[in-house]
């Protein structure tokens, strides 16, 4: 009787624990380029944000690194700087891969989990920001690309400023990293990327934890999910020819392990 006693006092503190994660639908990205909101929503892809705010909830984003921007397309973050010149970015400690849930549409401003390309449930904790609309290649590619969230208010400039750094390009480990107060010059003359040039996210919290708190956006729902015409692909957006558009949907959906 005790033990019986014992797990369900546990197990109740676990759905307690999973029930509070669940109702928490905004939080605040603070970043070294400034703050921004994302409204979660919770009650369309309730596994996803469930996910997104157990790693928020245990601080595993604090001190990430914005890795990967391609301009006019995607933000991305999922990584830290681990201050070691040979791999400087490594991933942060992964959980187990959540259930797709490609319900609501990758427009512009909106936040999605990056998986693995041929992958549809392999999402776990990198995600990323739509700059533009790329409901057309997302929506459909691998599954579909599930959209948790919203950039609210202003905060997308913040995530423009954010694409529009400079990014030195190649294969090198910051070839699509945006660096802050740095340049095709520097680069040029071999000047050494440090911390101070990464953007980084310094943490996020939940600042609001009703869970309706997305009623009033009106969300585009995903069409396209199910409607994948190129196995192979492994992601995509509007990058102006079809040449570059595979180029970067592998290099950004195949993420690598560092």
């Amino acid at each position: 009787m005790f033990k019986k006693t014992i797990l369900t006092t546990t197990f109740a503190a676990a759905l307690a624990f999973t029930s509070q994660q669940a109702d928490a639908t905004i939080v605040l990205v603070e970043t070294n380029m400034g703050d921004f909101e994302i409204n979660l929503f919770d009650q369309t892809t309730p596994k996803t944000v469930a996910n997104f705010l157990s790693y928020v909830n245990d601080g595993s984003y604090n001190n990430a690194v914005i890795h990967r921007s391609i301009k006019d397309f995607v933000v991305q973050t999922g990584q830290r700087y681990s201050g070691n010149n040979t791999t400087p970015l490594v991933d942060i400690p992964q959980r187990a891969p959540v259930e797709n849930e490609p319900k609501l549409s990758n427009v512009r401003g909106t936040v999605a989990m990056a998986k693995l390309g041929g992958r549809p449930n392999s999402a776990t904790n990198h995600w990323y920001v739509n700059v533009v609309n790329n409901s057309s290649h997302l929506d459909r590619d691998n599954g579909g690309y599930t959209v948790f969230g919203v950039v609210t208010g202003t905060g997308l400039s913040i995530i423009e400023s954010i694409n529009n750094l400079y990014v030195p390009g190649g294969s090198g480990p910051f070839g699509q990293t945006p660096l802050r107060n740095y340049s095709a010059t520097d680069f040029g003359n071999n000047i050494a990327i440090t911390a101070n040039n990464l953007v980084v996210i310094e943490k996020i919290t939940v600042i609001n934890d009703s869970p309706t708190t997305a009623a009033n956006l009106n969300p585009t729902p995903n069409t396209l999910a199910g409607q994948e015409t190129d196995s192979s692909s492994s992601g995509g957006g509007s990058m102006g020819s079809a040449l570059l558009l595979a180029l970067a949907g592998l290099a950004f959906w195949r993420r690598r392990k560092v």
